[in-house]
């Protein structure tokens, strides 16, 4: 791979394009994937939550891996959402993404629906079994979507436990002080401490040690502008530069969320079709038209690309 280890930089997650009846469009996923190398990414993550990933089948999951990974070419690092309740099938899975040249796995805790969940002696267990089934870095995707509170001592115990796991997204509310008591407990144990959520904490986070931030995949370009100064040690640029891609930031936050991406993409030319999988509901023409506001404001490569 390309990039560094330990991995830092702007990790964004890459959408999962359809065509209008719902059946993958592998031609439009390449140019997505082009499209964010070219924007800057120095990794890209595929099959998260923000990829639909709960839409797609299993064959269509070793169909996106195999393609996305064969495309890339070790261009830059790919880290493949492998997250299932079950030890075994997430371990299955893993192997099957590190067969295929992934540089890492992101991975949720056990969980189902919205009382599924098991013990934290049963989680240790379950990211120590997948750690040992791997010889490439686990992150443990700290998200309210599991609806598991994974405090700061137990992550930073099984960063120095279990030999793969050296990766956090934190996601939760308060990440910033979150990823302050996981750095301060887990010490080097904790290779690479990460901003998710949109970056719409990105600048708190940082200044609590973040090194790595994964974002939605429509900007990478942008968020650079923040991440690479306060990384380079020049703080003030990174400030200017977070209030400046803040509304755009927000926005997709807060009104177009997991579509935003795919009709920031389709506005560029980059694909076809920005429409999600039935059921997931499609944008409101409203809040698309004032997505839009707010990215033409900012001349983003998305809006370019593809012209």
């Amino acid at each position: 791979m390309t990039a560094p280890k330990p991995y830092q930089g702007v990790f964004p997650v890459a959408p999962t394009i359809f065509h209008a009846d719902g059946s993958l469009d592998l031609e439009g996923q390449k140019r997505c994937i082009d499209f964010m190398i070219d924007a800057g990414s120095n990794g890209i993550c595929i099959l998260a939550n923000f990829s639909e990933q709960f839409v797609v089948s299993d064959d269509e999951r070793e169909v996106l891996t195999r393609t996305i990974l064969a495309h890339v070419k070790g261009r830059l690092p790919i880290i493949v959402t492998t997250t299932h309740f079950s030890t075994q099938i997430c371990a299955e899975r893993s192997r099957r993404a590190q067969d295929l040249g992934a540089a890492m796995v992101m991975v949720m805790p056990p969980y189902h629906g919205a009382t599924f969940r098991v013990p934290e002696a049963k989680i240790y267990e379950f990211y120590a079994q997948l750690s040992d089934a791997l010889s490439i870095p686990i992150m443990v995707q700290d998200a309210p979507a599991s609806g598991t509170v994974l405090s700061a001592e137990f992550l930073a115990r099984m960063a120095k436990e279990i030999k793969n796991l050296a990766y956090f997204k934190i996601e939760t509310a308060g990440a910033a002080s979150k990823l302050r008591e996981l750095i301060r407990l887990g010490g080097d144990a904790i290779e690479g401490p990460w901003d998710g959520e949109e970056a719409i904490t990105l600048l708190a986070d940082l200044d609590a040690g973040a090194t790595g931030a994964m974002t939605g995949g429509a900007y990478p370009d942008g968020i650079r502008t923040i991440i690479d100064p306060y990384l380079a040690g020049r703080r003030e640029e990174a400030v200017a530069a977070y209030a400046k891609w803040l509304p755009l930031i927000n926005y997709e936050n807060r009104q177009g969320g997991i579509l935003t991406a795919k009709a920031l993409m389709r506005e560029g030319g980059i694909i076809a079709c920005e429409a999600p999988r039935h059921p997931f509901p499609t944008m409101h023409p409203e809040v698309r038209k004032g997505l839009m506001d707010a990215a033409k404001r900012l001349d983003p490569m998305v809006l370019r690309w593809g012209k």
